[in-house]
C-alpha cells in the first residue's frame, strides 16, 4: 500500500546498516568504530542511506494485524541539501501496480544522536497527502503514518543494496 510508499525515502525512510548506530560517538557507519571527524552528522546519514532498502510491515488502525504485508522500499541514493535537515532521497517505490523511482526531498531531524523521518502533511503529486515520523536506530526503522484518512504504525530492517557490480562479480 502507498502509505509508507514515500516514507522512506519517504520512505522510511530509512535506518542503519552494519548493526551500527549512524551517528553514535563509538561505532561508525561501516561498523569498523570509526567515524570520519570531518564529516558531519547530515554527511553521515547521507552516506549510510546510500544504496539501501527498508524492508518491513505496517499496520492499519482498525484493520486486523493477523497477517501483516510485506513492503520493500529502496533508497538508491542521499544527498544533504544546503537548507539545515533536509535531504533528497532517490527512492523506488513499489505497491500494487506503481513501479517508480522519485527524489523526495525531505526533513529529518535528530532526537539526540536518532534520525527521525519528519513529514507534515507531505501531498506527493498522485499519490496524496502524508504524514510521518519514523526514527531510525541501528538496522531497524519504526514509527507512525498517516495518509489521507488512514494511517497506522510501520517498521523493519534496513538493509545495504547489491550494486550492480557486486551483481555481475558473483
Amino acid at each position: 500500500m502507498n502509505r509508507f510508499l514515500l516514507l522512506l525515502f519517504a520512505v522510511v525512510v530509512g535506518v542503519v546498516v552494519g548493526g551500527g548506530n549512524v551517528l553514535c560517538a563509538d561505532q561508525g557507519l561501516d561498523g569498523d568504530g570509526v567515524q570520519d571527524p570531518n564529516q558531519d552528522r547530515g554527511q553521515r546519514l547521507a552516506k549510510y542511506l546510500t544504496n539501501k532498502k527498508l524492508v518491513g510491515q505496517f499496520t492499519v488502525d482498525g484493520a486486523s494485524q493477523q497477517s501483516l504485508k510485506v513492503e520493500q522500499y529502496e533508497i538508491s541514493k542521499c544527498q544533504k541539501l544546503a537548507q539545515p535537515d533536509r535531504y533528497r532521497l532517490t527512492a523506488r517505490i513499489k505497491y500494487g501496480a506503481v513501479d517508480q523511482e522519485v527524489p523526495l526531498e525531505l526533513t529529518i531531524l535528530f532526537a539526540g544522536d536518532t534520525p527521525v523521518i519528519t513529514l507534515d502533511s507531505m501531498w506527493i503529486p498522485g499519490m496524496g497527502t502524508f504524514d510521518a515520523r519514523v526514527l531510525i536506530r541501528r538496522d531497524r526503522y519504526a514509527g507512525t503514518w498517516k495518509h489521507d484518512a488512514k494511517g497506522g504504525h510501520l517498521f523493519g530492517r534496513i538493509e545495504s543494496m547489491e550494486t550492480k557490480s557486486e551483481e555481475s562479480a558473483e
